[in-house]
């Protein structure tokens, strides 16, 4: 009798064991899965943030190539106004000699008809 309960006890102990270990790899695999789904979400958010990062470092470039294009065509536009400040200054300089000569022209060609209009006064009998 005491043989048998303790081959009872031993049957017992052996489907604890048996029963124990399904449960260890039954915890195992669920432990594996979702380490693997922790993992998967990460590397979603991870995957997102880097291919952000590539859309970003692509964005940045090309505004660095159209600030580099805006500011060559903005230097060209400012050496236009001046030029074109320039030549509407020779302009008015230009426009100042004419009137400071027009002006010397006129009072020399007033001066010559008063000279010549006093010139016919005198040589004129009366």
């Amino acid at each position: 009798m005491l043989s048998r309960l303790l081959k009872e006890h031993q049957a017992k102990q052996n489907e604890c064991k048996e029963l124990q270990e399904k449960r260890r790899r039954e915890a195992i695999a669920a432990a594996t899965c979702l380490t693997e789904a922790l993992v998967n979400h990460l590397n979603v958010g991870v995957a997102q943030a880097y291919m952000n990062q590539g859309k970003l470092d692509h964005e940045v470039k090309t505004l660095q190539v159209q600030a580099a294009q805006f500011a060559k065509q903005t230097g060209q536009w400012i050496g236009m106004v001046e030029n074109f400040n320039q030549a509407l200054k020779e302009i008015g300089d230009v426009e100042n000699w004419a009137r400071s000569i027009e002006l010397l022209d006129m009072r020399t060609i007033a001066t010559s008809l008063e000279y010549v209009y006093k010139g016919q006064l005198q040589s004129a009998p009366s």
